[in-house]
């Protein structure tokens, strides 16, 4: 089934999603944040995100140290409080953007100042279906120049 801004030759805007892994958050105490230096440095990446008009969620997430899962067996719930060690990537934070593709997803992911903050891990890209999608018109950017002509 075609998605009705195909059927009009909109082509839709894909979201992705960015996960932040640094390598041994999963070590990090309850309490850790960020020094001041690299919160100015997020700040600064999210704004462009925003004014780029590709941000649609962030967020950043306490270390698995603060942290509990909830595991099913026999269909009865286990409750185990974090950290979890036999879990090898942990975590940190997500941002949830729209682009025009993969490439330009990645060019983003590339530019994350906290991406391990300097140190071994990664940035995770996964595509995002059944989300409802936005044309080019429907973006700030492309209302804008639509109207410019």
């Amino acid at each position: 089934m075609k998605h009705p801004d195909e059927e009009q030759g909109a082509p839709r805007l894909p979201y992705f999603m960015m996960l932040v892994i640094p390598k041994g958050y999963e070590k990090a105490a309850p309490d850790a944040m960020p020094d001041a230096k690299t919160v100015a440095a997020m700040m600064r990446y999210n704004e462009s995100l925003q004014k780029a008009g590709v941000l649609l969620a962030l967020d950043g997430l306490h270390p698995p140290s603060m942290g509990m899962r909830v595991s099913f067996s026999g269909g009865k719930p286990k409750v185990t409080d974090g950290p979890f060690a036999e879990t090898k990537e942990h975590l940190a934070g997500y941002y949830i953007i729209e682009c025009e593709n993969l490439d330009e997803a990645i060019e983003w992911a590339a530019q994350i100042p906290t991406a391990c903050r300097g140190a071994d891990g990664c940035i995770e890209i996964r595509p995002m279906p059944g989300l409802q999608r936005r044309t080019k018109t429907d973006t700030i950017a492309g209302r804008a120049s639509s109207l410019n002509g």
